[in-house]
């Protein structure tokens, strides 16, 4: 196979000769994505020091944990069977820890980017020899059955395939193979573990499918969608895109039919969010791939009902999705509790997924608002500040029965960490013709193609605690484009794009842009985004300001959970009341009818963060049950930085009506 070119997809899609010569835009979306590849994060900086402590200790503990849980063993014995078929082994764990292995690596290779780092390879190295020693002749690899093919994990069945839609994960796996493989070949050159990933791929087309001799199944576990997807970018073998839209085409239509899996009716007639969170959050960004890649224009229709539903009935303020531990799935419309919330990691992540694909779909910066929310609240959440403690759920309110765990044996949550926030300098930038796009604001440097040519900037920025961001244009070939500048819908007095969430305090923020020093004479497009055209040359500044101001929030009254509550914001991140800030009991407070907020500054596990104060009532009753009141200041943090200081109390809706407080 010819040397690879490289762009893009979810941080992660590349870019085959063959596929150009058969395709204007490769990857099939009408923006392009730049990939990870171009863009360097900046040292010592918010999304900088979550990088770094990915890098010194996410990743590491994963490797680690990896080795003391066995995962690595599974292979090793997975390999011993087929050299010698007496020796056998007693297969536990669970049927998709394979995984683990996969999605760190993926995470270490985007570090790569940012961190060089040769014993970080010849560590991946070794473990990719493993891997591939326990792959079986024809390409299957699936430890839960190779080492011990008469007695595999229960959930594996008797043959190959057999339970897939049930809960054996072997199409799981896959797709966490393939999205692997391709992060590392393009992080490091090395086909290395692309190939191993491919003849499994391989495999998986001669023996899944519609046509007789085949098992005619799909994805217990949707992910196998997305990968293949990015695959077939890779390859420009079409087999692939075939493979991944039969998974979505025969959903539905085969033995499982439910909502749990999104099986319960064909994919193009499904217009609401329903089941298992993450299944259906990895089965919508497969649509929206293969819908790209294809023109299948009732895949966008069905994929943009859903999205609506999410967004206007389904999505909690956090940007978490999955209002229940029951299947960990979607709830009702407007059912979002607050102490029961699952909002798993993972479904975060996959969130952020749908809302990157969409807006490469249709270019409206309402997807990345969308995406940052969750970004900055329900996905970074779910690890700590140092980067060695995680929540598989995310709630709203806590009693203190919610702790921070080292590691899960259902690890999926954790490695899923791993291998997302090393993508991040993949989503902060995208091109489509002579457009620029400027999704996320965060310091970094980043070399881009305009219609060819090379552009380079750098943004320089302390966003999410101001608004003030600084793009200095380093190299332009490319003459005249247009910059495009997203204005964020909290400024646009839009917490979300729909009426589920709304500002309560009649502020109007607002922004300005400048270049050179002076007004930028330019105005904000029908898609969100400020659109700045010229001629730019090397030594260009952009200045950029965004009022920040804390704002109260109120959601839809459907939404009963919240009723008489108000939550509060200020630029993209969502605050909280947790216990140790505050020495009164923070479940009886009553917000004031009109509150004021003053900013502060405090540490968390070693990290500066800032504050808001405000004053409250607590509310209880004396002796002859009357009520009464005490005046406090009640503290607030940004949720993400919650439950580092012990398991307590905690919430995110504070009570402004009396009715809501007792």
């Amino acid at each position: 196979m010819k040397r690879i070119g490289l762009i893009a997809l979810a941080s992660i899609i590349v870019l085959p000769l063959a596929a150009q010569k058969t395709q204007s835009s490769a990857h099939g979306y009408p923006i392009n994505p730049v990939p990870f590849t171009s863009v360097k994060v900046t040292s010592d900086t918010f999304w900088g020091q979550r990088l770094e402590t990915s890098r010194e200790v996410t990743i590491p503990l994963a490797f680690s944990k990896c080795e003391e849980t066995g995962r690595y063993t599974n292979f090793s014995n997975a390999a011993a069977h087929q050299k010698d078929s007496s020796k056998v082994f007693n297969v536990g764990g669970l049927s998709f820890d394979d995984t683990d292995p996969y999605k760190t690596i993926e995470g270490a290779s985007y570090i790569l980017q940012t961190y060089p780092d040769k014993k970080l390879v010849a560590y991946i190295d070794s473990v990719l020899d493993i891997i591939a020693s326990a792959q079986e002749p024809d390409g299957y690899l699936y430890t839960s059955r190779t080492q011990n093919p008469k007695a595999p994990h229960e959930w594996a069945g008797d043959k190959r395939w057999s339970k897939e839609e049930y809960l054996s994960h072997e199409l799981y796996n896959l797709g966490h193979m393939v999205e692997s493989a391709i992060a590392h070949y393009q992080a490091t050159g090395s086909r290395k573990f692309l190939d191993i990933a491919i003849r499994y791929a391989d495999c998986v087309c001669r023996e899944v499918g519609p046509h007789s001799g085949q098992a005619c199944v799909v994805p217990g576990h949707q992910i196998a969608e997305m990968a293949l997807a990015k695959l077939y970018l890779v390859t420009g073998d079409k087999k692939y895109l075939d493979e991944a839209k039969f998974f979505l085409d025969y959903r539905g239509k085969t033995t499982i039919v439910h909502e749990y899996s999104q099986a319960h009716k064909p994919v193009a007639e499904q217009n609401e969010a329903v089941g298992h969170a993450v299944r259906a959050a990895y089965m919508y960004a497969g649509m929206a791939d293969v819908a790209a890649l294809t023109g299948d224009e009732n895949y966008i229709k069905a994929i943009d009902a859903i999205w609506d539903n999410i967004v206007t009935k389904k999505l909690y303020i956090t940007g978490g999705i999955g209002a229940t531990s029951n299947g960990e799935a979607f709830g009702r419309n407007y059912e979002l509790p607050n102490m029961s919330a699952y909002c798993e990691t993972c479904a975060a992540i996959g969130n952020v997924y749908v809302n990157y694909r969409l807006f490469l779909l249709h270019g409206d910066s309402k997807y990345y608002d969308v995406l940052e929310r969750t970004l900055y609240n329900g996905l970074i959440s779910g690890v700590s500040l140092e980067g060695n403690g995680f929540f598989y759920p995310n709630p709203l309110k806590s009693m203190g029965q919610h702790q921070r765990q080292a590691w899960f044996g259902c690890a999926c949550c954790p490695s899923n960490i791993c291998r997302f926030i090393p993508s991040l300098p993949g989503y902060i930038y995208a091109v489509k013709d002579h457009d620029v796009y400027v999704n996320l604001f965060l310091s970094n440097s980043s070399n881009l193609t305009v219609d060819g040519k090379k552009v380079t900037l750098s943004q320089s920025t302390e966003y999410p605690w101001n608004g003030d961001i600084a793009i200095n244009i380093d190299k332009n070939a490319a003459g005249r484009f247009a910059l495009k500048i997203r204005i964020p819908g909290w400024v646009r007095n839009q917490v979300v794009p729909s009426d589920l969430y709304r500002y309560t305090d009649g502020k109007h923020l607002g922004y300005n842009v400048l270049v050179n020093g002076q007004d930028a004479a330019a105005s904000m497009t029908e898609d969100g985004y400020y659109t700045i055209t010229r001629k730019w040359k090397k030594g260009d500044k952009v200045q950029i300001h965004f009022d920040m101001e804390p704002r109260t929030v109120r959601a839809n009254d459907k939404v009963e959970a919240d009723r008489g509550m108000i939550s509060i914001e200020r630029g993209p991140l969502v605050y909280c009341a947790e216990h140790p800030d505050n020495n009164f009991d923070i479940m009886s407070i009553l917000v004031n009818q009109k509150p004021q907020f003053a900013l502060g500054k405090t540490e968390i596990a070693g990290t500066p963060i800032q504050t808001l104060t405000t004053d409250v009532q607590i509310l209880s009753f004396d002796k002859q049950g009357k009520l009464e009141t005490e005046d406090q200041t009640l503290t607030l943090i940004p949720y993400y930085a919650w439950c580092h200081r012990g398991s307590g109390k905690m919430r995110i809706w504070l009570p402004q009506d009396l009715n809501a407080a007792l």
